[in-house]
């Protein structure tokens, strides 16, 4: 269906093949949730379900995307950037008001958007659709920027336009991504390590609740201030912290009379879940991918009830995976309150472990599961509408 359904639209809607085709892949996180705006370590990968923009120029300021997949459309203009209503065009908009804040010049242009992430499933449409957006501006209009510059101009486009405070993963994995591979970065300096995932006859299998997120009107923010106010407190003995990236268990518990009970668990789930990175790091490189479910588990289990941004719906499905030889792990994937959970198997247990876990979900939850088996891919890039 995709790219050539949006390059088909763009056809239908202005007459004439787009300049040019970016696919922006979505990303998964095998571990390092929550971690990410605390200057700690991720371990994300891009994924082969992508947004696919046909993009030209315009000889006006005018600004005329259409949302193929919600059959929506957004006119505006360069000259007066405003939020709009409807939601979606604001992840657009700011990367031009990113842009133009730092003295970048774009002309108007035309877009048509879609793709097969799914909404809502944390998956992080949002960050690939900024991604592939600023990529796009950056090809059409040569402006020289770097993957890594891209990067930080789709956060900030999230955080100043949009309003969600969030961290740089997701964009950094969508445009940074390399088939076969996850990617360890560090927050903080954003230095960056590529670990082979050496997959062989290992599937990852993302299951989706059906529970859509808002992470903008959700406690999402408040778990950063949370992190925050501990970060605070632990200054006042430890004047070296400058975020939960620098705090061990031992300083954490040395403090924990002085901490809010709430603050010290948000806390607690932060440190030790840095340090599962680093542990899966070291594992995947020495043993494989399904050596590192055990540290899955121990991640959902933080993000439950220390955390708490996990659900029902969400703990269900890791509660009801099997422990038999052919399953390694699972987890809940992306911010929370709704979405997906990974899971890692072996690829000729996928279908009866589907076949299972449906049967279960429609028993409990009275509607089907989505399922996806996804492979790791390059992040964004351009084709050639041949």
């Amino acid at each position: 269906m995709y790219p050539e359904s949006v390059i088909q639209a763009f056809r239908r809607k202005f007459g004439e093949a787009p300049a040019i085709v970016v696919r922006a892949p979505g990303r998964i996180n095998l571990i390092g949730e929550h971690t990410d705006y605390n200057e700690g370590f991720v371990l994300p990968a891009a994924i082969d379900r992508a947004v696919w923009f046909a993009v030209s120029p315009r000889n006006d300021q005018g600004l005329h995307f259409q949302a193929l997949d919600l059959r929506e459309e957004f006119q505006g203009d360069l000259k007066n950037l405003e939020k709009s209503s409807l939601g979606w065009p604001n992840y657009l908009l700011g990367c031009f008001s990113e842009l133009l804040r730092d003295g970048h010049q774009t002309g108007g242009v035309n877009v048509v958007f879609g793709g097969d992430i799914p909404s809502g499933a944390g998956l992080s449409s949002s960050a690939a659709i900024e991604s592939g957006m600023l990529f796009a501006l950056n090809e059409l209009y040569h402006l020289g920027l770097s993957r890594l510059s891209l990067a930080r101009l789709a956060q900030r486009s999230e955080n100043n336009f949009v309003g969600m405070n969030c961290g740089i993963m997701d964009m950094f994995a969508s445009l940074m991504g390399h088939e076969g591979c996850a990617l360890k970065l560090d927050c903080r300096s954003l230095q960056h390590e590529y670990i082979p995932l050496h997959v062989q006859d290992t599937a990852i299998l993302l299951c989706d609740t059906g529970v859509k997120h808002q992470l903008v009107d959700s406690a999402y923010n408040t778990r950063r201030q949370e992190c925050e106010e501990g970060v605070r407190l632990l200054q006042l003995i430890y004047p070296t912290v400058h975020s939960l990236r620098d705090v061990d268990m031992n300083m954490l518990q040395s403090e924990k009379n002085h901490l809010r009970a709430v603050v010290f668990q948000r806390c607690k789930y932060v440190v030790e879940e840095n340090e599962r990175v680093e542990s899966a790091c070291k594992v995947l490189k020495e043993n494989g991918l399904p050596a590192i479910g055990s540290l899955l588990y121990a991640s959902h289990e933080g993000l439950k009830n220390e955390y708490q941004v996990s659900c029902p719906e969400l703990d269900f499905l890791v509660d009801h995976t099997p422990h038999s030889l052919g399953f390694f792990g699972a987890r809940m994937v992306g911010g929370g309150f709704g979405g997906c959970t990974i899971n890692l198997l072996k690829k000729d247990a996928v279908e009866g472990f589907q076949t299972y876990i449906a049967l279960k979900y429609r028993e409990k939850w009275g509607h089907d599961l989505r399922m996806w088996e996804v492979k790791i891919t390059d992040g964004v890039g351009m084709m050639n509408d041949e």
